[in-house]
């Protein structure tokens, strides 16, 4: 990897600027998450400051001593020349032992609070933003770079902060302390560590810039560990022996940036080590002079050992100041990371002056008006000048082949996206003037891939409206709409059961159960527009069979259901069905309408039909009906 260049001095300063603005943006974080541990921590390093510079201070006072004392005997003047600074030193000695480990557990109590507050603004944020993000590398890069470091960043930032306020406090005691001796001491001190500081701007901002062009190959490691170790690949992996595939490229690319991380740091020790030698050599530089004062008569030996730990210390602490001020720089990079995430704006925008929430029950239609959508990062157009009417308080279905746009229609109703041209209208009103969350309350969906939620089963239940007041009958009710009441009894522990194997005593569901499970979770959250994505896909006949019984209910109380199947089994029982092809609807009428017209839905269900028929007859029955279980029909899963 070729090194990076620094940029100008007038774009470095402009740079510094930009990033430092975000200091106090972070400053702001730490405070709204731990005040309290924030002034405790300030105040020890009030402490933590003042007494390096008294210890400096007390050892030319024990030297001094030390000399006047040697060869007097232990008469009580003669010890207590020793015994008082060095009770004093042994004091001081104490409290920076006692401020240390003060120091420490504040700090891990701040940096606990602090990390849990901007996980949880990164949560937010996450969840403020809409599906359009999700369809952009450029997101994901963003939400990695923001979660995996630069979240912590804050908290070292106010670290660093506070250790340039106590090593300043230090530093501006121990320069006290060297005046006397010159001057020009204290400057040579400050131009001794500068090769040092060029070393942690230069070597940081190397790390930074790798670290941002590497985000990409980074998630891809993470991918790939989560293939071999999570259960939604486990099938597939051990099914077609993909295990040591993936094993490899994980340490391809861990292969990759170690080699890489590795050699920055080479560099940057090489670097530290050669600025290093030129603080030694002014050290040595200094206390060569001192020597040679000192055997001309006009320096003592505490006058000696104050110089030297003096100069010592100051080094180190010039060290760590300009340290502490190039990493506070390096971590302004990585805040900007988290500061643009959290800035980032949803595309799906509250009206300035919202209409009152949706009616509890559309009274007239909801309408797909000269819609045109192509989803983000695509340049086909899933819809072009769509229009369709749904009547309100029946059901529809929508059937159609791939990529015939019929989930996308669902994403529009529920405001998932909005269109790029037209509108979606229900009872005459854009839903664009609605609050989101206003319209949302009034939907409910059974979405093509559910979620199986590791949680028990009444928790995966409650989760389609935890908003409402909870209640056994409610959970019941809708567990008894979507049939698999009866299987959950005879679950291990009922609805308290916890599903799936992430945790301690789960039980797992086979995929028709999982999707009863979810159509349950719809059916809890008590909406009037009802959007239903392949409610039986995953059902068996039977199954799908003993659900159509109760297919009614979709629409008692009033209710408006939209539904998305390729099983013409279930759209049969539709008021109305709509037949997709391309992005419009080719055909439209009830089941018995659509047969008569001989046209692509007649066709499709022939060939159902036919394939039913074949089926069962080699079963030994003869019902040229009986629910199709094959996908293998021109109708198929968007």
């Amino acid at each position: 990897m070729s090194d990076v260049d620094l940029p100008e001095p007038s774009e470095a300063l402009q740079n510094v600027r930009r990033l430092l603005a975000y200091v106090p943006r972070a400053l702001s974080l730490v405070w709204e998450a731990a005040a309290r541990w924030t002034l405790v921590w300030a105040s020890l390093l009030v402490l933590q400051g003042l007494l390096p510079g008294a210890s400096v201070y007390l050892t030319k006072w024990v030297l001094d001593g030390a000399s006047q004392a040697i060869g007097k005997g232990l008469a009580w003047g003669n010890v207590q020349l020793v015994a008082i600074p060095g009770g004093l030193m042994a004091l001081v000695l104490l409290l920076q032992q006692v401020a240390q480990a003060a120091s420490g557990w504040v700090q891990t109590a701040q940096a606990e609070h602090v990390e849990d507050h901007i996980q949880n603004r990164i949560h937010e944020q996450a969840g403020r933003l809409d599906l359009a993000f999700y369809e952009s590398s450029d997101y994901y890069d963003t939400l990695h770079q923001a979660s995996s470091r630069a979240g912590s960043k804050s908290l070292e930032v106010l670290q660093q902060l506070g250790g340039l306020f106590q090593n300043g406090i230090t530093l501006v005691t121990i320069a006290a302390i060297l005046v006397p001796y010159g001057l020009w001491i204290p400057l040579v001190l400050i131009l001794s560590t500068l090769p040092a500081l060029y070393v942690v701007v230069k070597h940081n901002r190397k790390y930074h810039d790798w670290w941002e062009e590497r985000t990409m190959d980074q998630r891809r490691a993470r991918y790939y560990d989560m293939m071999l170790t999570y259960d939604f690949a486990a099938q597939e992996i051990r099914a077609f022996d993909l295990g040591n595939h993936f094993a490899q490229a994980y340490s391809d690319v861990r292969g990759w940036l170690r080699g890489e991380r590795i050699k920055l740091e080479k560099n940057k020790s090489l670097a530290t080590i050669g600025a290093g030698l030129a603080a030694l050599a002014a050290m040595g530089v200094v206390m060569g002079i001192m020597a040679w004062r000192a055997m001309r008569g006009l320096a003592t030996i505490g006058d000696l050992g104050l110089f030297y730990r003096s100069f010592r210390e100051g080094q180190g602490l010039m060290r760590t100041l300009l340290q502490n001020a190039g990493k506070l720089y390096t971590n302004a990079m990585f805040l900007e990371h988290l500061f643009d995430f959290l800035s980032l704006e949803p595309t799906l925008q509250d009206p300035e002056d919202p209409r009152e929430e949706p009616s509890p029950i559309p009274r007239d239609e909801v309408v797909f008006e000269n819609v045109a959508f192509r989803y983000p990062e695509t340049e086909t157009y899933v819809l072009e000048d769509f229009s369709l009417s749904l009547s309100a308080q029946k059901v529809t279905a929508i059937v159609g082949e791939n990529g015939a746009g019929k989930t996308t229609l669902s994403k529009l109703l529920g405001r998932l996206y909005d269109p790029h041209e037209g509108r979606v209208l229900i009872d005459g009103i854009d839903i664009r003037e609605y609050r989101v969350r206003d319209l949302r309350k009034q939907i409910t969906t059974l979405f093509q891939q559910p979620m199986r939620y590791q949680a028990t089963v009444a928790q995966n239940i409650i989760l389609g409206d935890i908003h409402r007041e909870h209640s056994r009958e409610a959970l019941e009710a809708a567990a008894h709409k979507a049939m698999i009441h009866e299987t959950i009894l005879e679950l291990p522990e009922g609805y308290d059961t916890q599903l799936g194997h992430w945790f301690e005593g789960g039980t797992d569901l086979s995929g028709g159960q999982w999707q009863r499970v979810a159509l349950a979770r719809a059916y809890y959250r008590d909406a009037p527009l009802v959007i239903l994505d392949e409610p039986t896909s995953a059902m068996d006949s039977w199954a799908e069979n003993e659900w159509l019984q109760s297919f009614g209910r979709l629409v008692d109380e009033g209710r408006t259901a939209f539904i998305i199947t390729h099983r013409f089994t279930t759209a049969m029982h539709a008021d109305v069905i709509h037949v997709m092809h391309d992005g419009k609807i080719i055909e439209s009428g009830t089941h018995e309408e659509l047969l008569e017209q001989d046209g692509h839905y007649a066709k499709s269900w022939k060939a159902q039909v036919e394939h039913g028929w074949r089926a069962s007859s080699q079963d030994g029955e003869h019902n040229p009906v009986s629910p199709p279980t094959s996908t293998e029909t021109p109708f198929q899963v968007d």
